[in-house]
C-alpha cells in the first residue's frame, strides 16, 4: 500500500493537523508533516473521525438478497463512513448456528468495503423457545460476541436469564429488542394522540419499557451484560439511567430516525415512516437527544433495514417495518446533535465509533486517531448541504424517510486499514 497524507483535517473537530498513513497504520499525527512519496488529500475544513461502527445492521443475506446483500450493504456502510457493522441474525436461514455466522463473516471478508461482525441469534429460529448454539457461534471463525433475536423480543424471562448466564462465560452481550408482544398485537404506530385520531392500532411505550425494566434487573441478578436495541421512549431513558446509577452492566443505543422524526409523520400514511419501534412523540425525541448527549444512551446504531420496493409501496397496514439508514446516519446526527450544540465532534466519535466498538468487543475499531493505531478513518465535510437522493444510494433498497430532505454533512473519504473505500464521496 502507498502512503497517504491527510493534510489540515480537524482531528475529532480540534485544531487542524496532518495525519500520515503508511500501509494499514497511522504512523504520524502533527503539523507540517512532509509528504514525500505519499498521496496527499487536502482536507482543510473537514473533520477526521475514527471509522464509524454500527452495532445494528440488517444485511439480509442469506435469504433476502432482493433487499440487500453483504456486498451492497457494506458498500452503503462505507459511503456512510462506517468501517465495521454488526450484521443482525434475522436472515433466512436464521444465523443461529456456527455455519451461518461463518458464512456471513466470510462474505464480509470477500466484500472488502467494511468489516462484518455477525450477530448470533439468542434462540433457535428466533422463536424464543430454545437457546441457540451460543457457545459454538462464539467459538467459530466469526467469533460472535453479540447475540440478539432482533425483530423479535426474547419475551420469556427464563430464556432471557439463561442467555445472560451463558454469554457471561465469554464476556458476550445479549442485545434485546424490547417489545412485549402481547401489548403490541396488531400495532401499526406509536400509541398516543395521533394513533387515536387516525384509528391505527397503537404500540404503547410501556411495551418497550416493561421489557427493559425486567432485563436490567435480570442482568444485575446474573451479573451479565445486556444491551438495549433502538431505545425509543423517554420512559426507557429513565429506566436505563436508573440501572446505570446502580452500576449495572447495561448499555443502550438510539437510531438516527428516533433522534429526528416523530409520529406526526404517520398522518401522511406513507409507509416509509413505518418502523419498529415506531416513531414516537416530540417529547420522546428530545429526551433521546439529551440522553445521548449525557451518555445515558451509549451509542447511535442505524437499524439499517432495507426492503424491496413492493414491500413499502403499498397500503400502510400491509407494509413492512423498517428504514435504510447507513448512508444518512452521520448527517442526521450532525443535524440533531452537533448543529444543536448537544455534542461536539469528539462526542460523535465516542458515540458512533468508540462505544459501539467497545460494546461489541470489536478489536481494531473505535481506536484513537494517533500514531500506531489502525488506519480505520472517516473524513467528513460538515459544511456540505444537500437533498437526499435515494437513486444514488449504494444500498440495494431505497426505503429512506429522508428523500428530498436537506441534510448537512457528507463523508468524503473512508479508510479501512489504510485502504480507501470511499474517495471524494464515491466508492473507490
Amino acid at each position: 500500500m502507498s502512503k497517504i497524507l491527510i493534510r489540515g483535517a480537524k482531528v475529532l473537530g480540534g485544531e487542524p493537523q496532518d495525519v500520515l498513513i503508511d500501509g494499514e497504520t497511522v504512523v504520524e499525527v502533527g503539523t507540517g508533516i512532509e509528504a514525500g512519496d505519499a498521496t496527499v488529500i487536502e482536507a482543510a475544513g473537514q473533520i477526521l473521525l475514527p471509522g464509524l461502527v454500527d452495532l445494528h445492521t440488517h444485511l439480509r443475506e442469506p435469504g433476502r438478497e432482493d433487499s440487500e446483500t453483504v456486498l451492497t450493504g457494506t458498500k452503503a456502510a462505507a459511503v456512510g463512513g462506517f468501517t465495521a457493522v454488526h450484521a443482525m441474525a434475522n436472515t433466512f436461514p436464521v444465523a443461529d448456528t456456527a455455519g451461518v455466522v461463518e458464512q456471513v463473516w466470510r462474505l464480509g471478508k470477500e466484500s472488502g468495503y467494511c468489516d462484518v461482525q455477525p450477530v448470533g441469534a439468542v434462540t433457535v429460529g428466533l422463536e424464543g423457545k430454545q437457546l441457540a448454539e451460543l457457545g459454538a457461534m462464539h467459538d467459530s471463525a466469526a467469533g460472535v460476541k453479540v447475540f440478539s433475536d432482533d425483530g423479535k423480543c426474547v419475551d420469556d424471562a427464563v430464556i432471557m436469564r439463561r442467555a445472560l448466564e451463558y454469554v457471561k462465560a465469554f464476556d458476550g452481550v445479549v442485545a434485546q429488542h424490547a417489545q412485549e408482544p402481547r401489548l403490541t398485537e396488531g400495532a401499526q404506530m406509536n400509541e398516543g394522540v395521533v394513533s387515536a385520531e387516525l384509528g391505527l392500532g397503537g404500540w404503547p411505550a410501556v411495551a418497550e419499557e416493561s421489557i427493559i425494566a425486567r432485563d436490567v434487573l435480570l442482568a444485575a441478578h446474573v451479573g451479565s451484560r445486556v444491551h438495549i436495541c433502538h431505545l425509543s421512549t423517554a420512559g426507557s431513558v429513565e429506566i436505563v439511567r436508573w440501572a446505570k446509577s446502580k452500576g449495572w452492566n447495561v448499555t443502550a443505543e438510539v437510531t438516527p430516525h428516533h433522534l429526528l422524526l416523530t409520529d406526526e409523520l404517520v398522518r401522511t400514511y406513507d409507509p416509509v415512516y413505518k418502523v419498529n419501534p415506531p416513531l414516537r412523540t416530540e417529547a420522546d425525541v428530545m429526551a433521546l437527544r439529551e440522553a445521548l448527549a449525557d451518555g445515558t444512551i451509549d451509542c447511535v446504531a442505524t437499524d439499517h433495514a432495507p426492503h424491496p420496493h413492493e414491500d413499502k409501496d403499498c397500503e400502510w397496514a400491509a407494509a413492512a417495518m423498517g428504514m435504510v439508514g447507513l448512508e444518512t446516519a452521520l448527517s442526521v446526527v450532525q443535524q440533531t446533535m452537533v448543529d444543536t450544540g448537544l455534542l461536539d465532534w469528539a462526542g460523535v466519535a465516542d458515540r458512533m465509533s468508540t462505544r459501539p466498538a467497545a460494546i461489541g468487543r470489536l478489536e481494531g475499531h473505535g481506536r484513537p486517531v494517533s500514531a500506531g493505531e489502525p488506519a480505520n478513518l472517516t473524513l467528513v465535510d460538515p459544511a456540505y448541504r444537500g437533498a437526499v437522493d435515494p437513486a444514488g444510494f449504494a444500498s440495494r433498497s431505497r426505503n429512506t424517510p429522508y428523500e428530498g430532505r436537506e441534510l448537512p454533512g457528507r463523508v468524503t473519504h473512508t479508510f479501512l486499514r489504510g485502504r480507501a473505500t470511499v474517495v471524494d464521496g464515491k466508492l473507490a
